[in-house]
């Protein structure tokens, strides 16, 4: 069995998806359709077998547009008003979608410091696999609305690359509008070419990222590549693929050869604190 067929015993299950694959480019407005359509897999997924945890950016997006602001917020009060508006609507257009699926699902909303806090973690920890035991499906975003530092994990690449380490997860899938990682920026190089699977990740492939950042967001591929360590040490895979046909997900856990597959290589003494603090990709500059 290769490595790409291990892909359909995984369990645990999280999924990525950022601000640019939920609105229009040309509005800011949600997609409503993708959103729905994104809803449609998640939950066929669940009903598969799989758990599933969600990982959803966008609150800030809706948020500013609910409140009729002309762009994108800059100063951090106002990023955090537009979360604390953007959130709550972005939940209950979740939920409404999971429930014309008779799927119950659940918001959870994390910071840096609940990650860095062993008891804290702990709780959150069981408080998803309490969710997870009773089919639910945990959507997760950080809690903006408290944030003390802008954006405190730099980006949701980060946040659930902590999420599947902390839950136990088996695979991460982060959904971007890229299609995976390239030998350099596909944008500009017409040669580059798709790397299909990363077995270590080391200062070529790193080097690599830098060049290929996307255009929408926050978080480009160097931030997808620090994810990548996280998960891959804790002993889980993970594959970046386009979110542009969300079937992709399923061609992922078809065994399908589509995007760049990242392969586990547990250490045996993780501790991902140590990427939150230490490693120099985390650290604001």
């Amino acid at each position: 069995m290769n490595n790409r067929e291990k892909l359909k015993d995984k369990k645990r299950i999280v999924i990525k998806v950022g601000t640019s694959s939920l609105i229009h480019k040309s509005t800011g407005n949600l997609n409503l359709f993708r959103l729905e359509k994104l809803v449609r897999v998640i939950t066929d997924l669940h009903n598969s077998g799989k758990e599933v945890i969600l990982v959803s950016s966008g609150a800030i997006g809706v948020g500013f547009k609910a409140l009729g602001l002309a762009g994108r917020p800059q100063s951090l009060p106002l990023k955090q008003a537009c979360s604390a508006v953007g959130q709550g609507q972005l939940m209950m257009i979740y939920q409404k979608l999971f429930a014309e699926y008779n799927q119950g699902s659940a918001q959870i909303l994390i910071t840096k410091e609940t990650m860095l806090n062993d008891e804290r973690r702990f709780n959150a920890k069981n408080t998803f696999d309490q969710l997870l035991e009773l089919g639910v499906i945990p959507i997760v975003n950080e809690n903006d609305t408290v944030s003390t530092e802008e954006i405190e994990f730099g980006d949701n690449d980060t946040l659930s690359a902590v999420v599947t380490a902390v839950v136990g997860g088996d695979l991460l899938i982060l959904l971007t509008d890229i299609d995976g990682l390239y030998t350099d920026d596909p944008h500009k190089n017409p040669g580059a070419r798709l790397i299909s699977e990363v077995g270590e990740i080391d200062e070529k492939i790193e080097g690599m990222a830098k060049g290929a950042v996307t255009k929408v967001g926050t978080g480009g591929m160097a931030t997808k590549i620090a994810a990548a360590n996280i998960v891959t040490d804790a002993g889980a895979d993970m594959v970046i693929v386009n979110s542009e046909r969300l079937d992709n997900v399923n061609k992922v856990i078809n065994g399908e050869n589509i995007g760049t597959l990242f392969l586990a290589h547990k250490r045996a003494h993780f501790d991902f604190k140590q990427y939150l603090t230490e490693r120099p990709y985390f650290q604001k500059g």
